[in-house]
């Protein structure tokens, strides 16, 4: 799969990146550079936050099992431990840990736009490592795009 700017939209909405809603637990974890981390209850893995405009993202991929309608790219659990595991739609919108949800329109509209508009948004929110044919970002705002590859069935 090749990542451009205006496809990335689907490679993280596939991979499950989760939107915080605004909790002052949460809040109070964040650095003041807007840097955090969080803690999913559920299996006990902690997964780095950013926020970005007014905005509090997860700056990994999601890697939360399921007992179906999620796997790791390629079936190794090697690449769950970095780049996160894939869902199914109906089992990603599910799966959030408690206080998260995966972004809206609305939400996703507002991080493109705070990025710099979809020229420069894939760029600036894509990691500086990981990715092939010199297609790696800047990584400017802390987001940490990786690509976490997909799955046909």
């Amino acid at each position: 799969m090749i990542i451009n700017n205006r496809n990335l939209r689907a490679l993280l909405l596939a991979s499950a990146l989760c939107l915080a809603l605004v909790w002052l637990s949460l809040a109070a974890a964040q650095s003041p550079g807007g840097a955090g981390t969080f803690t999913d209850s559920r299996d006990g893995k902690t997964y780095n936050t950013v926020k970005i405009g007014k905005q509090t993202w997860m700056a990994e991929n999601l890697n939360y099992g399921t007992s179906s309608g999620s796997w790791c790219y390629n079936d190794r659990d090697s690449y769950c431990k970095k780049y996160g595991r894939l869902y199914e739609w109906e089992t990603a919108k599910k799966t959030c840990p408690s206080g998260w949800h995966l972004p809206s329109r609305q939400e996703w509209e507002a991080l493109v736009t705070y990025a710099g508009g979809y020229e420069a948004a894939g760029k600036r929110l894509k990691s500086t490592i990981g990715w092939n044919d010199s297609g790696s970002g800047t990584d400017d705002y802390g987001f940490s795009a990786l690509p976490g590859g997909g799955r046909y069935y």
